[in-house]
Order: C-alpha cells, then structure tokens, then sequence
C-alpha cells in the first residue's frame, strides 16, 4: 500500500514538473531561468566569495569565510544524500555539464546552497544582502525546474536542507 501511494507521489511530482518546465522554450523568460539556474553554482559562489576575501575589510573577510564554508560544507552533505539516493535527474538536454558531472538529482544542491547562503545572510548581514538572497534564492529553486535539471520535490528537499544547514551553521558562528 504505501509504495502504491509513493508511486502516485512520484507520478504527481512529475507532471507538476512538466508543468513548470521552460526549457525548450526560447525567449526571454527562458533565458532568465537559465542564468538564474546557473547563478546557484558552488564554483561561482566560492570564486566570488574568494574575491571579497581578497579585496574586502575585516567585516567582508569574515562574511565571506563563513559563506564558502556554508557553501563547501553543504556541497558535501548533498552530494552524500544524492549518491544514497541515486535518482536520476528528468529527461532533457539543457544543463548538460549538470548531467555528465552530477547525473543525480535528489536533493537539489543549488536549492539547497541558495537557502542556507539567504539564511546566513539573514544570520550575519548586512541587511540589504540579506533581502537579496532571500528574494534570490526561491528564483534559483525555480529556476532549476523550469530547466529541466530537478524534478518539484528535489528543489523542496533542497530547500529542507538549505534551512537546516542554515540554521546548524548560524548557530555554529
């Protein structure tokens, strides 16, 4: 019985998917998606964040190492839980870096580093970052469906994850 019921979870997960996805669509929308897809990427955020360290105060060198462990130290965590669960990301071409280097969708990682980079931010600030991420982050996990990389329920879990480790780092600092 209750795999007869996840089974129709999983069928509702995937037509709400289809639903939300843009990625055969071109236009501009589309290409917003796109980049606020890619905006989430951990190699961006720790190139960016090394280039505030580099030319930024006390104040900025502080944010910015507790950003890159936030990110680094999530990255790890995601990838442990996608390599157990193993579910392969929906069909599709867009993303294909994404596909050939993290063939697993489960939970988004994007999702997750964008919350837990809006909850640290809320945590450390300055404000205006704060309100920032936090209007950029629900973008990013939407962002990620529209394209076809997750499926609804990878970008909730990410979301899940991205608070927790928000809120267990936060509290670490």
């Amino acid at each position: 019985m209750a795999g007869l019921e996840f089974s129709r979870l999983l069928e509702v997960d995937a037509r709400l998917t289809s639903k939300m996805r843009i990625a055969e669509r071109p236009g501009g929308l589309r290409t917003s998606a796109a980049l606020l897809a890619h905006s989430g990427d951990s190699w961006f955020w720790l190139l960016g964040l090394g280039v505030v360290w580099l030319a930024g105060n006390a104040f900025w060198k502080t944010r910015a190492v507790s950003l890159a462990a936030g990110v680094l130290l999530t990255a790890v965590i995601v990838l442990a839980v996608k390599f157990l669960v193993r579910r392969k990301r929906p069909e599709g071409t867009w993303g294909g870096i994404y596909r050939s280097t993290d063939p697993h969708s489960f939970p988004s990682g994007h999702a997750a580093r964008a919350v837990m980079l809006a909850m640290l931010a809320l945590a450390l600030g300055p404000a205006w970052l704060a309100v920032l991420l936090v209007l950029w982050a629900p973008l990013v996990c939407l962002a990620r469906v529209a394209m076809g990389l997750h499926y609804l329920s990878d970008v909730i879990a990410g979301i899940g994850f991205g608070l927790v480790m928000g809120i267990v780092i936060g509290l670490a600092l």
